[in-house]
């Protein structure tokens, strides 16, 4: 299991409870994470594996994942479950990621500094084994993907764009119902989220 995927203790089993269920559904875990506090939540992305996660499917994930969560019992506290898209900005949290959004620009962080720098921006040029690959202003450089700490897509109009036509192209996208596209660029998430406000 990939620190990306779920890094604190608790997420690492609670991602051990819950890919089961959502593999077992057809769909794959990009990220889950438990965020403490006066309401903790247990927040979790999925996509399908070839992407284009609907919200009913968010809900259907939910449903099930809920129950498992009853019987495994892994939290004491009462929590909510919420369960998202990864949305166009996507986290890239599994090697395979790098190589799928090849050509799009994106933030890498490290854990470690690499030649006195932790955060890398620029244009992903795939994998070669376990290095990812990104093109940055001194060139084209790898970087283990055990190294990483964080990484995303950044919006941008080529992203945008491509995501809607690939989503339009598998009839996820029904344009009579729009009189226009508006682009918005800004740094939020665009996840759908079904939240499940959850009772132990």
């Amino acid at each position: 299991m990939s620190d990306m995927i779920a890094k604190a203790t608790i997420d690492r089993r609670l991602a051990e409870i819950i890919t089961p269920v959502i593999e077992g559904l057809g769909f794959e875990l990009v990220r889950v994470r438990y965020m403490g506090g006066k309401t903790p939540t247990v927040q979790i992305m999925a996509d399908k594996p070839d992407g284009g996660i609907e919200v009913d499917d968010c809900g259907t994930i939910s449903t099930a994942v809920s129950a498992h969560l009853d019987v495994e019992d892994p939290i004491e506290e009462a929590y909510t479950l919420e369960v998202s898209s990864p949305g166009i900005d996507r986290p890239l949290t599994r090697l395979k990621d790098f190589d799928v959004w090849q050509g799009y620009e994106a933030r890498i962080e490290t854990t470690e500094l690499i030649d006195g720098r932790r955060r890398f921006k620029g244009i992903l040029a795939g994998i070669d084994g376990d290095d990812v690959l990104i093109e940055i202003e001194e060139g084209t450089i790898g970087l283990n993907f055990d190294w990483l700490s964080d990484a995303k897509l950044i919006l941008t109009e080529d992203l945008i764009r491509d995501v809607l036509r690939s989503r339009k192209d598998a009839g996820q996208i029904d344009e009579t119902q729009f009189d226009a596209v508006e682009t918005v660029l800004d740094d939020e998430d665009d996840d759908t989220a079904t939240p499940a406000p959850r009772e132990n």
